[in-house]
Order: structure tokens, then C-alpha cells, then sequence
């Protein structure tokens, strides 16, 4: 028989390397799922989880800034982003924004402020921006601008600009989407066979600056990347 002192000894050995164990095996479960960075990415890499969930707001072209200097008023000014992505502020001359968020344009505009203001306070506020949009055009009941204001489908957007005319190639719809400088993507959509089939699986939703072209006639061929000048055949300031 094992006397009192041996049994628990053997037990507080067992108790420190469950103690241990248990830890490591935690760790191992949550090298999964860690932080990597500061901006929320996790280690596995794993694509459903990386990339910002809700990306901050970016600058554009006619965009309106309000800039309000705490300690300084007689700085305060409102802005508009120029064609050329720069806005023009008092005494300290041009700072890129166009692409920036409101933090990143607050903190250029503090450097550019550095050499005339002592340790400047200024608060940043998006005054006008340009709604996101989609444009409908060709055989549809009203062709135009529309906004974007909540997801729509291409499906969706048609029904909006007044849905197909009796004239419209609805198996041919064309969606065009920017992907660069002077470049344009084109993607061809039978929403008749979609519709027909109650199936909307491949019904893609729209990005702000879409463009649906409705045709006519049947279009047997056309090519995934356009130059945007070419856009000019397919949509005519008239339709608008």
C-alpha cells in the first residue's frame, strides 16, 4: 500500500502538469485566431477574415472640407478638392487629398501648419461629397444618373431606371466597371435567363460609378477591357 506522504506527492505532480498543459493547448487554439497588427488582420491569413470591414472614407475630386483651428479661428476655412486632388489652403499653399481619409488629411494639414502655427488643433468635417451613383442607359424606360444608396443588382438597377423597353436586348445587358486610369471592364449578363429561371446567384451588385447599357441589337461580341473613350459609343450626353 502506498503510504499518505507518496500519494501526494504523486498527485501535486499531477496537478503541475495539468497546469501546464492546459495553457499550452489554449495558445495552440488561439495562434488561430491572434492578432497579427494592430489593424485587426489575423495570423491564419485566411481571406473571409483579412481586408478592412468597414473601410474609413476616402477623398475625391469636388469633395467639400470644413477645417474649424481651435486656437486659431482666423484659420478657419472651407475647402473644395480640385481636378487636381489638391485643396488650396490659406498661407501655407496646396496639400494633396484626394485618396486620403479625414484623419490622414487632418495630419497633413497639422505638418503643412507647423511652420506657422505653435502645436495647431484643427478638426476636420466632410461638408458635401458626391453620392455614389449608378448610370442606366440605352433600352430602359428612363435612362440617367441614379444614386446608389443601398446594395442593388443589376437586375435591380434596370427596374429602377424604368425597366426594359419593348425594343431591349434583355438577354445582352451590358455592365461597365472602371478598373483604372482610361480603363474599363465589360461584363455581359442574360438577366432574361436570370429572371427566367428565378435564379439571381450570378445577379452582380452594382459599385458605385456603374454603368448597365441596355441594347438594342444583339451584341455577339464585345471586349473585357475598354478604353473609356470608347464609352462614348454605347452612352450620348442626350440620354441624360
Amino acid at each position: 500500500m502506498i503510504n499518505r506522504g507518496l500519494a501526494l506527492l504523486l498527485f501535486a505532480g499531477w496537478m503541475i502538469v495539468s497546469s501546464t498543459a492546459v495553457p499550452a493547448q489554449s495558445g495552440a487554439v488561439n495562434a488561430d485566431t491572434s492578432v497579427a497588427d494592430g489593424k485587426g488582420n489575423p495570423k491564419n491569413g485566411s481571406p473571409a477574415l483579412t481586408g478592412e470591414r468597414r473601410p474609413l472614407y476616402r477623398l475625391r475630386k469636388s469633395d467639400i472640407v470644413q477645417m474649424r483651428f481651435t486656437f486659431s479661428p482666423e484659420f478657419d476655412q472651407e475647402v473644395t478638392v480640385q481636378p487636381d486632388g489638391f485643396v488650396s489652403l490659406k498661407s501655407v499653399g496646396n496639400v494633396l487629398a484626394e485618396g486620403l481619409t479625414l484623419v490622414d488629411l487632418r495630419e497633413s494639414i497639422m505638418k503643412a501648419y507647423q511652420a506657422t502655427l505653435r502645436d495647431p488643433e484643427i478638426n476636420v468635417v466632410l461638408k458635401d461629397f458626391e453620392r455614389p451613383f449608378f448610370v442606366a442607359g440605352g433600352q430602359v424606360g428612363r435612362p440617367g444618373k441614379y444614386e446608389l444608396r443601398a446594395p442593388t443588382s443589376a437586375a435591380e438597377a434596370v427596374q429602377i431606371a424604368g425597366g426594359f423597353t419593348d425594343a431591349s436586348k434583355h438577354s445582352q445587358v451590358v455592365l461597365f466597371r472602371r478598373v483604372g486610369d482610361g480603363v474599363v471592364e465589360t461584363q455581359v449578363l442574360n438577366l432574361k435567363a436570370m429572371l427566367a429561371a428565378r435564379n439571381l446567384e450570378e445577379d452582380p451588385e452594382l459599385k458605385p460609378g456603374d454603368m448597365l447599357f441596355v441594347p438594342q441589337n444583339r451584341i455577339s461580341k464585345i471586349k473585357r477591357f475598354l478604353p473609356t473613350s470608347s464609352l462614348s459609343t454605347f452612352f450620348t450626353p442626350a440620354q441624360f
